[in-house]
């Protein structure tokens, strides 16, 4: 018998797999803030795809505020109706989907105040328009050179 074609009840929920899934993503935003710290966030691409992520993001949400987000517009309905929408055209990508953290404000660094729960794409999406656009460009001015490897739990 398939193991995924077995009762739901059979299976428990480990909180491993929680904590391994919170490190990688802690890990995940300290590599992606260091870099801002580190280099131009204007010639920082996050993925191949950069240029369809961002044309994309910008056709669908043209007048979101990037530079400090609100987490009640990301996850509403609506927002979520929006961005399920958007996550389709990019479902060919791998990982686009995890589980990623995001600083709601551009302008800080990562800390448990400043980070949202997003999936992968939404980060990418997020994260471009912010270097393309000069939101994360007080970063490297304002965090370059120091301890950059903070905890965010």
């Amino acid at each position: 018998m398939d193991v995924l074609s077995r009762p739901a009840e059979e299976f428990i929920n480990d909180g491993t797999v929680e904590e391994l899934w919170a490190l990688k993503a802690v890990e995940h935003a300290e590599v992606h803030f260091n870099l801002l710290c580190s280099v131009d966030p204007r010639l920082l691409h996050l993925t191949p795809y950069d240029d369809e992520i961002y044309e994309q993001f910008r056709r669908m949400f043209p007048d979101m505020d990037v530079r400090v987000l609100n987490e009640t517009e990301l996850k509403n309905s609506d927002g979520k109706t929006k961005w399920r929408a958007y996550m389709e055209k990019f479902n060919r990508l791998e990982d686009y989907s995890y589980g990623t953290l995001l600083r709601a404000d551009a302008g800080e660094e990562f800390r448990p105040e400043n980070a949202i729960l997003v999936v992968r794409i939404q980060f990418w999406a997020i994260e471009v328009a912010r270097n393309r656009e000069g939101h994360n460009d007080q970063v490297r001015v304002k965090f370059r050179g120091t301890n950059t490897n903070r905890d965010i739990e």
